[in-house]
């Protein structure tokens, strides 16, 4: 059983940045392929990002490609959300999942609770 647990999360003015963590712990983080999703109030939750188990490859929402970067480091057991130039509309809760198979934009095993983040002036 693999758990996760976001931080990071906050207020922060548009054109701002934040940078996410999701610490993972229960597996071997390096079998994981792991993504970022966002939910908004209202809304059905939407993918993000996602990167490899390695890392090598990464894949992200057209919404946020440019703006966003997903990284881990397989040493400390964690996956990271740069996010720069934000927007009102990234306003979320973010959860980071965790999933043996590679999976981009699907279900993934294991969730995370989430973490907020609100975009405002």
């Amino acid at each position: 059983q693999v758990r996760l647990v976001e931080s990071g999360g906050g207020l922060v003015q548009p054109g701002g940045s934040l940078r996410l963590s999701c610490a993972a712990s229960g597996g071997t983080f390096s079998r994981y392929s792991m993504g970022w999703f966002r939910q908004a109030p209202g809304k059905e939750r939407e993918f993000v990002a996602a990167v490899s188990w390695g890392g090598a490859n990464t894949w992200y929402a057209d919404s946020v490609k440019g703006r966003f970067t997903i990284s881990r480091d397989n040493a400390k057991n964690t996956v990271y959300l740069q996010m720069n130039s934000l927007k009102p509309e990234d306003t979320a809760v973010y959860s980071c999942a965790a999933d043996r198979r590679l999976r981009v934009g699907a279900d993934y095993e294991y969730w995370g609770q989430g973490t907020q983040v609100t975009v405002s002036a």
